[in-house]
This record gives C-alpha cells, sequence and structure tokens, in this order.
C-alpha cells in the first residue's frame, strides 16, 4: 500500500480509503443490501492486513450501526493512531429547526452520538454530509471549530458540494478564525467526471484532498455489462437513479476498461481505481466481500500509461447531475443561502 498526506493536514492515508456505507444493520437503515457485523469484522482485518489504514462512516448509514461496527472492528485489530477514521453529519432537521436548536447544538450533538458509537474519544475527520441550505454556514463553521478545539475531530471536510461553496465556506473560516475543511468527498469516477470542470483545479490550487465516493460507480466499473451482479445492484434503486439514465453512453467506457484490464492481466476494479488515483488523494471504495478491499488494494501498485489514460478519458460526454448534488439547491428559485447569522436565523432570504 502507499500513502500520502490529506491535504493541508498532517494526516497520513492509504491511497485507498474503506468506504463503510456497506457496513451496519440492514434493518435499520435506507439500504437493504449491507451486511452484518461477523462480514464486517473479517473486511476491516482484511483492509488492515492490506495496509488500508484510512476508514470512512457516516452517522447516516444503517441509523449509526455501521458506526458501532467500525468502531468496535477497529478497536479489536488496530491502534487508535495507527488508523484514519472519517466519519459525517447530517443537516439540521426541520423538528430542530423549529425548536431552536442551533447550527451550533446540532454539530455537538452529532459528534457526541458518533464518537458513542464509534467508541472513541476523537475522530481524525469530521465531514459536513452534504449542504444545508437551512443553517447560516457563519453557524456550521462555529461548531466544526468549537469541536476541533475541544479534540473531538483533528480535521474537517465536506462532502457533495460545489467549488464555490467550498472556496466561500473556507473563505469566511479564514477570516473568523476558524478551522478550515482540508478535504471534499465528491461524486467522481471514470463514468462521470463533472467535478473535473471546477473542483478539481480548485483542489489542486488550495491542496485540498480530493477523496471521492462512487469510485467504482456501484460496481459498474467492475464488471462489463450484463456480467455477474450483486445484491446492491439488485436493489439499490438510488444506484439506479445515479447510472441508469446514462448506461448507453458509458457502456463504451466501461468497455475500454476491460480491454485494458485483460490486456494487462489485471482486473477492472484495478483499471477504474488506478485511473482514480491519477486524479485523487484516496479514494472512497465500497466492500461488501474481501475480494472488493483485496483488488481496491491492488490498484495502489498499478501505473496506467499516458496513452492508457488518454484511451479511457476519450469517449466521456457531459453529464447531468445526479444524486444528492442534483439536490444542491435551495427550495424555491428565488431564495440564495444566508451566510451570517445576522441575516435571518432559520437560514433562508429572498432577494
Amino acid at each position: 500500500m502507499k500513502y500520502t498526506k490529506l491535504g493541508n493536514s498532517d494526516l497520513t492515508v492509504s491511497r485507498i480509503c474503506m468506504g463503510c456505507m456497506g457496513f451496519g444493520d440492514p434493518g435499520r437503515g435506507q439500504h437493504s443490501w449491507t451486511i452484518d457485523e461477523e462480514h464486517t469484522r473479517e473486511i476491516i482485518k482484511r483492509g488492515l492486513e492490506l495496509g488500508v489504514n484510512f476508514y470512512d462512516t457516516a452517522i447516516a448509514y444503517q441509523s449509526g450501526t455501521s458506526e458501532q461496527y467500525v468502531g468496535r472492528a477497529l478497536r479489536d485489530f488496530a491502534k487508535r493512531d495507527d488508523v484514519v477514521v472519517a466519519t459525517k453529519f447530517l443537516p439540521r432537521t426541520q423538528e430542530e429547526i423549529e425548536s431552536g436548536i442551533s447550527g451550533q447544538q446540532h454539530i455537538e450533538n452529532m459528534i457526541n452520538t458518533s464518537l458513542k458509537n464509534l467508541g472513541m474519544d476523537n475522530v481524525d475527520l469530521y465531514i459536513n454530509h452534504m449542504w444545508d441550505w437551512q443553517t447560516p454556514i457563519e453557524d456550521i463553521m462555529d461548531g466544526l471549530n468549537r469541536i476541533v478545539k475541544a479534540g473531538k475531530a483533528r480535521y474537517i471536510g465536506i462532502s457533495n458540494c460545489f467549488a464555490w461553496q467550498i472556496a466561500k465556506a473556507n473563505a469566511l473560516a479564514e477570516k473568523e478564525g476558524f478551522a478550515k475543511f482540508v478535504s471534499i468527498q465528491g461524486h467522481y469516477n471514470l463514468i462521470f467526471r463533472e467535478e473535473e470542470r471546477e473542483m478539481v483545479p480548485y483542489c489542486n490550487e488550495e491542496n485540498i484532498a480530493l477523496t471521492p465516493y462512487s469510485a467504482l460507480a456501484s460496481g459498474r466499473l467492475s464488471r462489463l455489462p450484463g456480467e455477474g451482479g450483486t445484491k446492491r445492484a439488485e436493489e439499490d434503486d438510488y444506484a439506479k437513479f445515479k447510472y441508469d439514465a446514462t448506461a448507453a453512453q458509458d457502456n463504451m467506457i466501461i468497455t475500454r476498461v476491460a480491454e485494458i484490464a485483460e490486456k494487462r492481466g489485471v482486473t477492472m476494479t484495478e483499471v477504474s481505481l488506478a485511473w482514480l488515483l491519477t486524479k485523487v488523494t484516496s479514494p472512497v471504495v465500497g466492500a461488501t466481500k474481501t475480494h472488493h478491499i483485496e483488488g481496491a488494494a491492488k490498484a495502489a501498485d498499478l501505473t496506467l500509461t499516458p496513452e492508457e489514460i488518454v484511451y479511457l478519458e476519450e469517449p466521456y460526454v457531459p453529464h447531468p447531475l445526479a444524486g444528492v448534488m442534483a439536490q444542491n439547491k435551495p427550495a424555491a428559485a428565488k431564495e440564495k443561502h444566508v451566510w451570517s447569522t445576522g441575516d435571518q436565523k432559520i437560514g433562508k432570504v429572498k432577494e
């Protein structure tokens, strides 16, 4: 395994991050295809053996049971200082807003619950899971800064945002002396490259780590169309929503991945991730079987030629935003976000 620094932090992370959305009680969340604790432990143990030291979970994954499974496995199989643990928090609920719970209080409640689930005193990276249009960003950055100062999180990151959003948030943090985001977890892979428009160049300029999710497009980049299949592929309607509409134009790229894999004597997983590793710090790769993390780990040692990279990239055409990013907008067209708590406490103002 190879390692690198996580953006403007002092965290050293493996080039592959284990995504833990597939871990957790399948009866307690939005996904029916997640795996139980026994199999979670097997995969995490194998990941550690392969040198994976970066683990990404979230309070939203299966009602916190992913955090619980991950926390117990890491406590049993690794020393705390040898692993980098990331988790995420959700926006305030409407009920919290109506009851007057501030952004700062919400973040404090969220981190305390996650730390209890994980059985840890702190996390290395605390990630804003999605853009909160109803809470002033000043409140969010202040709340995150408070938990960093309290030692509950070493660094902060953000997921599912536009480049202009992280740029403005970090500018506000710099102005106020708050902790700044050191990483972005966006939707980015060989068949969905919209992050290259603004986010990738911005992060390269600012040394912000790119740790994309959906690195294998929910498995689509690991096998030819119609070949094999998984429980997730059959049951995850959200993944189908993100990719099925563009399947025809993506299949040419997937076919080229297969061609290079056959020529090089490696798997499609290795080729797809090797390409992504030329662009990002550490892709978040989900695993529900041990061979998933074994294939991902091998990708860190595969170097594609410039000609192979061009061949893989050439068929790409622009894609519409999908998933969480398609929903990253105000509820009404003429509403815009409130940045300062002094503007309007509920978080929205009309032009």
